[in-house]
């Protein structure tokens, strides 16, 4: 990669900043340790703290709190972060696109997501594609909204499914399944004793939400839930990936809120409740979105599919 040069005094005299140094602070601050980091990377952690050093000092900038329990990002350090992590998106981005072009195009679907992969609908509706089109040459891409959104613009990306009502600019839309949205609780939590907790029985917990999708909208679903501040639970929002935000929960720092698709990704020291109000179970939507001026032959036949897979009544511009 290019070298990240700007008008600052500490750039010019420092090494080049490059992905790895990128890939290793984000990495770092995803496993909040060195260690781990490095062995997720495959380096020696000597040459992970070198990288993270090389980027702070190149920076002017300090990224981690460094302590014997780990590190965790310093507030300058969390920008630092998103961007990192919008850059290596970016260029993993252009390589996948590199590497279609090198194939043959026909057949081929780009589809991008922000859910997960590991039960659900959306895997059952991929299974289903490779079954009945095995010849369509299928990419799939995990991005946060904003980042799928840019890729359908530009064509990257033929198809986007994620949660909201919020449809990229100039796409059409069909409406897919809905997802119940559950609690993740500690197994010797109080609230594991019930079998529906309802939204009013958060009052009083840690809420931990990730900072990517779909964390802003579980937090503006809470305010709908909860209207009064005093009845509304603390939220942490973490800028970690879901994963890690279990990783918290099993370690007793709070609840958090996921999706019925993440149930069966499975975590040990976790327990999952239906989140109810007294109008029922709170569910979140799921569309697909495309450009209208798309004309990839796979693109329609998958919509052909979801149409007949979710009796759709229609398609909407």
């Amino acid at each position: 990669m290019s070298n990240f040069k700007g008008p600052g005094h500490s750039l010019r005299g420092s090494k080049a900043l490059e992905l790895k140094h990128l890939r290793s602070a984000v990495a770092a601050a995803e496993c909040g340790s060195f260690r781990q980091a490095a062995e997720l990377l495959r380096l020696q952690q000597s040459t992970l703290s070198r990288s993270i050093r090389q980027i702070e000092h190149g920076l002017g900038i300090t990224i981690f709190e460094r302590s014997s329990g780990g590190v965790k990002p310093t507030r300058a350090g969390r920008s630092v972060l998103r961007l990192a992590r919008a850059i290596l998106e970016e260029f993993d981005a252009l390589v996948a696109t590199a590497k279609s072009l090198q194939r043959s195009e026909t057949g081929r679907l780009a589809i991008g997501f922000c859910t997960s992969l590991s039960a659900g609908n959306l895997k059952a509706t991929l299974l289903d594609l490779k079954q009945r089109f095995p010849q369509i040459d299928l990419a799939t891409v995990e991005r946060s909204r904003t980042r799928l959104a840019t890729a359908l613009r530009s064509g990257v990306l033929d198809i986007v499914i994620v949660t909201g009502s919020q449809p990229p600019l100039d796409s059409k839309t069909m409406l897919l399944w809905s997802e119940r949205v559950l609690v993740v609780l500690p197994e010797d939590h109080p609230l594991t004793a019930r079998e529906t907790v309802y939204w009013t029985d958060l009052r009083g917990e840690t809420v931990l939400l990730s900072h990517y999708d779909p964390g802003r909208e579980f937090e503006d679903l809470l305010g709908s839930k909860l209207v009064l501040p005093e009845d509304r639970p603390k939220i942490e929002r973490h800028d970690v990936s879901c994963g890690i935000i279990k990783s918290l929960i099993s370690m007793k720092r709070g609840i958090s809120l996921v999706l019925e698709s993440d149930m069966e990704a499975n975590f040990a020291g976790l327990v999952y409740r239906e989140l109810r109000d007294g109008t029922g179970p709170s569910r979140f939507d799921y569309s697909a979105y495309w450009r209208a001026d798309n004309e990839n032959p796979a693109l329609n036949a998958f919509l052909k599919m979801l149409s007949e897979r979710y009796l759709s009544p229609g398609l909407a511009t």
